[in-house]
Parts: C-alpha cells; sequence; structure tokens
C-alpha cells in the first residue's frame, strides 16, 4: 500500500496522469503567452520595416553590454532550472532542488537589477517617450515609437522574469517542507517549462532589440 503523503491529487489515479493533466495545462497557458507577446513582436517587425533608420539609430542607443551579461545570466539560469527539475523527478535530496533554485533565484535577481540600472540610464539620457524625449540623428516620432516597444516589450518580460522569481522563492520553502515528493516534481516541471519560456522570449529580444541597429 502506497504511503497516505504519496497518494495523487483527485481526480486522478496515477502519477503519470497527473503529470499529463498538469503538462498540459501549462502548455495552455504557455500558448496564450505567446499569444500575448506574439502581437508586440510582430508590431516591433511593422515598424522596423517602416522606419528602418531611426530604429537602427535608436537601437543604438540600448546598452549592449548590459543586455548581453542579462542573456548570459538567463541561460544559465535555465541550466540551474533544469538541475532543481532532474533533482526534483529522482526524488532526491530536497538540498540539492533548494540549492539550484536559490542560484536561479540569484541569477534572475541580478538580470532585473542590470535591467532597472538600464532603464534608470535611458531615462537619464532622455529616451523615455514623452515630451522630455531626445535622440540625435533620427526623425523623433519614429525613434520614440522603437523606445515605446522597448520598454513595453522589455518591460513585460520583466515582470513575468519578478513573477518568476516569487514563484521560485514559494518554491523554495515547498522543497524544504514538503514530504509528497512526487507530487513536487509535477509542480517543478511546470515551474521549469515556465521560467524556460521567460528565458526564451529573451533570447528572441536580446537580437531584435539590441543587436538591430549593430549589424547594418
Amino acid at each position: 500500500m502506497s504511503h497516505p503523503s504519496d497518494s495523487t491529487a483527485p481526480p486522478f489515479t496515477s502519477f503519470s496522469q497527473q503529470r499529463e493533466a498538469a503538462t498540459l495545462g501549462m502548455w495552455g497557458f504557455l500558448g496564450m503567452e505567446v499569444l500575448f507577446f506574439g502581437p508586440m513582436f510582430l508590431g516591433y517587425i511593422v515598424f522596423r520595416i517602416n522606419f528602418p533608420d531611426a530604429f537602427m539609430t535608436a537601437s543604438r542607443h540600448t546598452l549592449i553590454l548590459a543586455g548581453g551579461v542579462n542573456t548570459a545570466l538567463l541561460l544559465i539560469s535555465s541550466f540551474t532550472m533544469a538541475l532543481a527539475v532532474r533533482s526534483a523527478n529522482l526524488l532526491e535530496d530536497s538540498a540539492k532542488v533548494v540549492r539550484s533554485l536559490l542560484v536561479t533565484l540569484l541569477l534572475g535577481g541580478a538580470f532585473v537589477g542590470i535591467k532597472c540600472f538600464e532603464y534608470s540610464h535611458e531615462i537619464h539620457e532622455g529616451l523615455l517617450p514623452g515630451a522630455s524625449f531626445h535622440l540625435d540623428g533620427a526623425d523623433p516620432q519614429q525613434a520614440q515609437m522603437f523606445f515605446y516597444l522597448y520598454f513595453l516589450m522589455t518591460g513585460m518580460h520583466l515582470l513575468h522574469v519578478i513573477i518568476g522569481l516569487g514563484l521560485i522563492a514559494v518554491f523554495i520553502l515547498r522543497a524544504k517542507l514538503t514530504v509528497r515528493k512526487e507530487r513536487f516534481s509535477i509542480a517543478m516541471e511546470q515551474l521549469g517549462l515556465y521560467w524556460h519560456f521567460v528565458d526564451l522570449v529573451w533570447v528572441f529580444l536580446f537580437p531584435l532589440i539590441y543587436l538591430g541597429g549593430r549589424a547594418a
């Protein structure tokens, strides 16, 4: 007889069934997230085609070093998240899961800090769209459109990172307290999918925004 702590959650009759249902639900959620980010990416591409010179000039005023470091941070965090998921699936000591999640949390926190530094720098340079916007060498209205999209897209991505960090913090506590390791492993897989999605969005954002004006 299975231990009560290892029983499946109703209405499921097995952990494989519970895992499949949870994974399907998460992929459905991520599909909606794709529909959420998709129009922003499409809008960026359309305006870039229409205002190529202004977008290239504006892109050169982004902090490519900061963007590159943040890309590295998120890619490494994807690896540490994968380690956490693997440890949870192997039902290993929770300390291994906690260590991997803590590193992921620190990497994600560093990403947020660097992104906030970027925003502060860009606002100080007068690149925030509005009455005080200023950028030499480009049509101001067209260049503002770049930064409208820049702040919108990276801001929404940053919000998703912050939500992910909150979830990671909760899962660190869960890893320490849970006695239902099978259930926890299923939940960890869904957290991993969410975090990998957030990282993937940035992998597309970085070349689109930071490298577009430098590749010409």
